[in-house]
């Protein structure tokens, strides 16, 4: 097991990784890894800002005291809730053969108990997941393939998310609105912050919108004027040469939630594979090839051709 330093990066940069796994368990179930290298992913400066009176991010701007009181705000909503429940649609930007990126999306229906209960239904677009944490085992399940891994887990939401990261490159890029203290991950990082203004056109309701960088990201959000939820996070890197965005969007937000054990209880298929949770850089992940000049164990499954 790796300390948390990688997991806490990676939360803090929002790696891109992540929001190229989409969520989905295909690293758990032996697919193919991302090509890109998490530590060498592409990051950008943000695009032209959403109004007028908003200023492109400078290092002399410091920390706008006005931005900092929303994203402490928000952060201290979502915080005192003791279960919630939202929806997740991820968008991410991947290059395509003309040059012009393509949008891909997935969506998640969260359900959050705190201290030690998650759930993660994912129908698409991808592969069909879903995720289920009851404070004492982590269980992933494929629907269409009829795979299904389990593993002891921590005894809380930060610890497990970060277990599933490290035991199988499981990461979900809303991590940052469920765990205990949402506001310290993008404190520990941050360098810029400032107010950009006001929208009526996100979700439906009035959103204050604020734009800041934590660690190499460029992330501009907009977060509900009275309820202070978010509801919109574009993410770049700040060293991204072609601008790839990647689009957080939350709705259907319910806090304090009435929920029950059986939320949590994942799906014992009498038919269903079992399999072990697996990094998809691990050399001996279900699916992968076996090494040069070296067999596939008898009775394995190889993704070398035959």
């Amino acid at each position: 097991m790796r300390d948390g330093s990688e997991y806490r990066a990676t939360r803090v940069r929002v790696d891109r990784l992540a929001w190229v796994l989409l969520l989905t368990t295909v690293p758990l179930l032996g697919g193919s890894a991302a090509s890109a290298d998490p530590a060498a992913a592409p990051a950008a400066k943000s695009s032209k800002p959403a109004t007028a009176s908003a200023k492109a991010p400078d290092a002399q701007m410091g920390l706008e005291p006005r931005a900092i009181d929303i994203l402490k705000a928000s952060s201290a909503k979502l915080a005192s809730a003791k279960s919630m429940s939202f929806t997740a649609v991820v968008s991410y930007e991947n290059p395509s053969r003309l040059g012009p990126p393509l949008v891909y999306s997935t969506k998640s229906l969260v359900t959050v108990q705190r201290p030690d209960k998650l759930r993660v239904i994912t129908p698409g677009d991808g592969p069909a997941s879903q995720f289920y944490y009851d404070g004492k085992t982590m269980t992933a399940f494929s629907p269409a393939e009829n795979l299904l891994a389990v593993a002891d887990a921590p005894p809380t939401i930060d610890a497990a998310l970060e277990a599933a990261f490290n035991s199988a490159a499981i990461y979900y890029p809303f991590s940052d609105v469920i765990v205990a203290d949402p506001y310290k991950d993008i404190a520990s990082g941050l360098k810029v912050a400032f107010y950009v203004g006001q929208s009526i056109v996100v979700d439906g309701t009035t959103t204050d919108e604020v734009a800041y960088i934590s660690g190499d990201v460029f992330v501009q959000a907009w977060i509900g004027t009275q309820d202070k939820l978010p509801r919109r996070l574009y993410a770049v890197y700040m060293n991204d040469p072609a601008r790839l965005r990647h689009l957080l969007a939350l709705s259907d937000w319910k806090l304090d939630v009435k929920t029950t054990p059986d939320m949590f209880a994942a799906p014992a298929p009498a038919n269903a594979a079992h399999i072990k949770f697996a990094r998809p850089d691990a050399k001996d992940a279900p699916g992968m090839p076996p090494p040069p000049g070296k067999a596939p164990a008898k009775g394995k499954p190889s993704g070398a051709k035959p």
